[in-house]
C-alpha cells in the first residue's frame, strides 16, 4: 500500500499584516487545502503576519530588506533561510521586494490585486494600486495570481478574476472586494499545483 502524500511544504513571503496568511491557515483548518506553512519570511521587522505564524508555533523570520545593500544580498539571507525547511512552494502574498527563485524556478506564486499587466510592477502594491486604478477611470480590476519570475508582477499567470470598479469607489471599498477575490484564487492556485495540473509553456499557464 503507498504511503499518502504529504502535504505541500509552503513558505510565505510577506511585508504586511498577514491577513492572506490567515485566510491559508483557515483554508487548512477547515480541511480545504492539503498544504502546511512551514515558514513565514518578512522582509520588514514589524510585520504582523511573524506574529500570526508564531502564534501557531511556525517558523517566523523577519530579514529585513533595509538591513542589505542590495537585492542580491538580501535573496541571499532569504535562501538560507529557505533551505534550513524543505519548502515545496513559495506563496508571495504582499511582498514588496523581488524574490530571486534561484533554485524555486516554477515553484513560487505571487498575489497582485489588479489585472496584470495593468496597474503592476515596482511601487505598484496595496492602496497604491487601487488608488491609480480609480484615478484611471477603468471600470474593471480585479486579482491575479502568477508564477514569479525575474520582473515584479511579470511571470505567466495561473488565476484571474475581474471586480467591477464602482462610481463611487474608495481605495478601501475597492480592495476590499478584490481581497475577496484574493481569499479565492490563492488557495485554488495551490491546490492547482499541488495536484501537478500547471503546466507553463512561455508566457501561458496551461491547467491540466
Amino acid at each position: 500500500m503507498s504511503a499518502e502524500p504529504s502535504p505541500l511544504r509552503l513558505a510565505v513571503l510577506l511585508s504586511g499584516e498577514g491577513t492572506s496568511l490567515q485566510n491559508l491557515f483557515e483554508q487548512i483548518d477547515a480541511g480545504k487545502l492539503d498544504a502546511r506553512v512551514a515558514l513565514v519570511l518578512s522582509s520588514k521587522v514589524d510585520a504582523g503576519g511573524l506574529a500570526r505564524a508564531e502564534r501557531r508555533g511556525i517558523p517566523a523570520v523577519a530579514i529585513a530588506r533595509k538591513s542589505y545593500a542590495g537585492s542580491r544580498s538580501f535573496n541571499d539571507a532569504l535562501h538560507a533561510e529557505l533551505a534550513k525547511h524543505e519548502i515545496d512552494l513559495v506563496v508571495c502574498l504582499g511582498f514588496l521586494s523581488l524574490f530571486e527563485l534561484r533554485n524555486f524556478e516554477g515553484r513560487a506564486l505571487n498575489v497582485h490585486p489588479a489585472l496584470i499587466p495593468a496597474f503592476c510592477g515596482k511601487g505598484f502594491y496595496g492602496h497604491r494600486v487601487h488608488q491609480a486604478v480609480i484615478d484611471s477611470g477603468v471600470k474593471l480590476s480585479g486579482a491575479t495570481v502568477h508564477f514569479v519570475d525575474a520582473e515584479y508582477d511579470h511571470g505567466p499567470i495561473v488565476l484571474q478574476e475581474a471586480v467591477a470598479v464602482r462610481d463611487d469607489d474608495t481605495p478601501d471599498t475597492l480592495a476590499e472586494r478584490v481581497q475577496a477575490v484574493e481569499r479565492r484564487l490563492v488557495p485554488e492556485a495551490i491546490r492547482l499545483f499541488a495536484a501537478g495540473r500547471l503546466k507553463i509553456e512561455g508566457r501561458r499557464v496551461r491547467t491540466d
